[in-house]
């Protein structure tokens, strides 16, 4: 999700959530993904995600960003779409794992912790670098 304020890109990030990812900022932050199957279209899957990871439905149109690769070898499909989101409202879905490791307790965590807006500069640092390129050309396509 993008949007345009006092004249400058600001695109949504969102923080993992977990044990993890709890202490870790710039480099951690990623857009708002999943995975799909090969049954399910790709940007109903990226809805259904964004749905689950933030609570809230996109309804705009959404322009197609070029699929990348992630560190892992995961390829990661992205759209962008305006949109408005109050961050502070983020509700997301929950993953379950044992915590402390080798404690025998599982214990539940939300896949997303939070989210912010970014300008295009603070996105390129705080997102993964493997999606750097979905910040990069969504600026060059809105520019063009």
């Amino acid at each position: 999700m993008y949007k345009t304020e006092a004249g400058e890109l600001h695109v949504l990030l969102v923080h993992p959530g977990g044990p993890f990812w709890a202490k870790k900022d710039a480099g951690a932050w990623t857009i708002p993904k999943g995975e799909f199957t090969e049954a399910e279209e790709p940007l109903t899957a990226a809805r259904r995600e964004f749905f689950e990871e933030t609570g809230h439905r996109v309804t705009g149109e959404c322009l197609a960003l070029t699929p990348l690769k992630q560190k892992s070898g995961k390829r990661v499909h992205a759209w962008a779409t305006e949109g408005e989101l109050d961050v502070t409202k983020l509700v997301s879905n929950t993953f379950e794992m044992e915590w402390p490791p080798g404690s025998g307790q599982l214990k539940q965590f939300p896949e997303i912790d939070k989210g912010r807006w970014f300008t295009v500069a603070e996105a390129l640092e705080k997102i993964l670098p493997s999606q750097q390129g979905f910040v990069t050309e969504l600026e060059a396509l809105l520019k063009a």
